[in-house]
């Protein structure tokens, strides 16, 4: 089993419940604005996707858009409600994760291009079935796709070469989810966009999944203060997410960024309240480039292997 994929059994739940990492103490609006955070995320994702269901907007333009406004919006809570003002990106920082949030979405880009490539018009235009059952269903489908792949990028040695330039860093906020292999970015999401235009789910049916992932992956990765208390046995959190990026493999689980369903139901379920890594990043930080080694980090799976026996984090 990879050392990243061992959970924490024997560990009670605690009821424990702070004002963030640093102990800050919780004043009246700074409470408002964590109590309101997630639902308002949340209320965003069904707004806009209702809107672009019975206005017909163009998913090429809404995907995009919705997206800069989910960052924005995230960027500004890390700088009210900071889980960990440490984590803040300096000026340096920024550079290289601006650099990487456009091959990320370059990235993007080529794998719903090779996925229309692939598969034509597979998708049918109009639902098939009602979207009460579509939209469920192509959010579950997708989830479970994206967890495996996720899952695997972690097993298998060569594609933790490519995924593991996301777990360089040293914090956990929103400007560094973008700091992904492109090839990585091709893959995963180019494998569950796959899955589910084989499945046949229609794209109206897509759109809004793909809204509500987008937004839960950049919530998950927010330096926000937000707790969801019982709801993180269903959805992802920041909390679970930055177990994820523990250096502690013990604790690192979570594949999930958006349901955490298959990560009960796969035994990788680690959190419970109170829970935080100690640090976060690479176990071993010698094993990949740095953050701003950018070409370095692209040529990093095409480099020596590691000597026979060698495990990916």
């Amino acid at each position: 089993m990879d050392e990243r994929e061992r959970s924490a059994d024997g560990e009670n739940y605690s009821a424990a419940f702070s004002g963030g990492r640093n102990g800050r103490a919780g004043d009246y609006p700074a409470r408002i604005i964590r109590l309101t955070a997630y639902p308002l995320l949340l209320l965003a994702v069904v707004l806009v996707a209702g809107s672009a269901l019975r206005l017909r907007w163009d998913p090429a333009w809404v995907s995009p858009l919705f997206l800069i406004g989910v960052i924005s919006y995230l960027a500004l809570l890390e700088r009210l409600i900071p889980h960990d003002p440490t984590w803040h990106p300096d000026a340096g920082e920024w550079r290289w994760y601006g650099i990487w949030f456009l091959l990320t979405m370059a990235g993007s880009g080529l794998a719903q291009l090779l996925v229309a490539v692939a598969v034509g018009l597979i998708s049918p235009p109009e639902p098939t079935r009602h979207l009460g059952i579509e939209i469920p269903g192509a959010l579950l489908t997708g989830s479970l796709a994206g967890y495996l792949v996720h899952r695997l990028g972690h097993r298998n040695a060569l594609l933790w070469r490519l995924h593991g330039v996301h777990h360089v860093p040293e914090k956990v906020n929103v400007a560094n989810n973008g700091v992904n292999h492109v090839l990585d970015i091709v893959l995963a999401q180019g494998l569950v966009q796959l899955t589910l235009a084989l499945v046949g789910f229609s794209r109206p049916a897509v759109l809004v999944a793909g809204l509500f992932v987008a937004a839960q992956g950049y919530f998950v990765h927010a330096n926000i203060d937000v707790r969801i208390g019982p709801l993180n046995h269903l959805l992802a959190s920041p909390e679970q997410h930055r177990l994820h990026h523990s250096t502690d493999l013990s604790e690192a689980g979570h594949y999930g960024s958006d349901l955490a369903c298959w990560d009960h139901l796969f035994g990788s379920f680690t959190w419970y309240p109170g829970r935080e890594p100690t640090s976060v990043g690479l176990h071993d930080p010698t094993s990949f480039p740095g953050t701003g080694e950018i070409l370095a980090a692209l040529l990093h799976p095409w480099r020596r292997r590691p000597a026979p026996g060698a495990r990916p984090e």
